[in-house]
């Protein structure tokens, strides 16, 4: 067997030798970079050792649940996915399909029952249920009528898997995933919503296509509320490394803050336009999580903007959850990257975390 010991200048680990860096040297000039791209989140461990068997449970077998579920099955991310609804015909009828799919699908123990006894064990608990949006409702009141849905569904998940992280899509995603926080006890690195994840994919999809190359190529965020008042860094946004807005200014190609604004509400609309068009939205948000799912199972630290608990950051000083740009590995939430900010983009980040805050504040947990 090869070992570092056999061939000591083919393998180094130089995170064991942190000690003996020399202050010049480029290890330690790495160790100096992370520690200031990142700050860490109370609880979030450098490291976890990874078990054998990973369990995921979905709650809520609606369009968004199953679309994560399948997703989370055909990438091979889960050992055992359990389904947990409260209509039990409905519940047991998709988790036969699934069953019907083994054949053609990477091993796996598919289970679903009413009783969240059936979650026990798991390493994520994916929350999809709640109410729907009635015409004219408000969105505070949406919000109460789906705390008390969280009330009967995160008691129940923190006493079967104590140990799980709490992945929350349900809209409002912000404010829920506040909801779940506080409700389930767990320090916030476990506890976090897929915020503006899928947002930000829009965003480098619909600059991919209007530029002709790969959306994996284009790296940007849009940070903030998953809703209206969120916030496109456009300050950082760079294709294939090449920082777009500072690359027109040196072309002198023109562009004006209203074509940026269009492109924004083109990003926002996306949603609404899907579920004009085929009523929800669904293989989206089951990408979206099954990469979510993939970073945090496969440790891969991975950076997605995700909603956090973003009190301390950019100024943001209420207990608020919103998208922030968020290193994810097997300990869940990492950190929170250190993204630097125009004037204008912070201002506009401190607004939507007031907005956020103001429906917090009304709700009763």
């Amino acid at each position: 067997m090869v070992t570092a010991e056999t061939y000591p200048n083919i393998v180094f680990d130089w995170r064991s030798e942190t000690a003996e860096h020399a202050p010049e040297s480029a290890p330690k000039m790495a160790l100096d970079i992370k520690q200031a791209l990142f700050q860490l989140l109370p609880g979030a461990c450098p490291s976890r050792t990874a078990t054998k068997i990973s369990k995921i449970t979905v709650v809520g077998v609606g369009n968004v649940g199953m679309a994560c579920a399948q997703t989370i099955l055909t990438q091979n991310l889960a050992d055992e996915l359990a389904l947990v609804d409260v209509d039990p015909e409905k519940l047991r009828g998709e988790m036969l399909d699934l069953q019907h799919a083994a054949a053609f699908l990477p091993r796996a123990k598919i289970i679903a029952n009413t009783d969240y006894k059936v979650s026990e064990g798991s390493d994520i608990c994916i929350v999809s249920a709640g109410a729907r949006q009635r015409d004219g409702e408000s969105r505070l009141a949406l919000v109460q009528r789906n705390v008390a849905v969280f009330k009967s569904i995160i008691p129940q998940l923190v006493k079967y898997s104590p140990a799980a992280i709490l992945l929350i899509i349900s809209n409002p995603v912000d404010a829920l995933t506040y909801v779940a926080w506080k409700l389930s006890g767990f320090p916030s690195n476990r506890v976090f919503g897929s915020g503006t994840n899928l947002d930000s994919s829009r965003f480098r999809g619909l600059l991919a296509d209007r530029l002709d190359v790969s959306a994996h190529n284009v790296h940007g965020y849009v940070i903030g509320e998953h809703g209206d008042s969120s916030v496109p860094v456009w300050s950082t946004l760079n294709i294939g490394g090449v920082p777009i807005i500072e690359f027109l200014k040196s072309m002198g190609i023109p562009y004006s803050q209203s074509t940026l604004d269009e492109l924004h509400k083109m990003v926002i609309g996306g949603a609404y336009e899907v579920i004009k068009l085929k009523g929800y939205t669904s293989w989206a948000i089951g990408y979206s999580v099954a990469s979510l799912v993939k970073s945090l199972l496969r440790d891969q630290r991975c950076i997605h903007p995700v909603s956090v608990c973003a009190k301390g950051f950019h100024g943001i000083k209420d207990e608020v959850y919103l998208s922030l740009p968020a290193q994810l590995g097997y300990t869940g939430v990492m950190g929170v990257l250190n993204l630097p900010l125009t004037d204008e983009e912070r201002e506009k980040l401190q607004q939507s975390a007031k907005t956020l805050a103001e429906v917090q504040a009304e709700l009763d947990i």
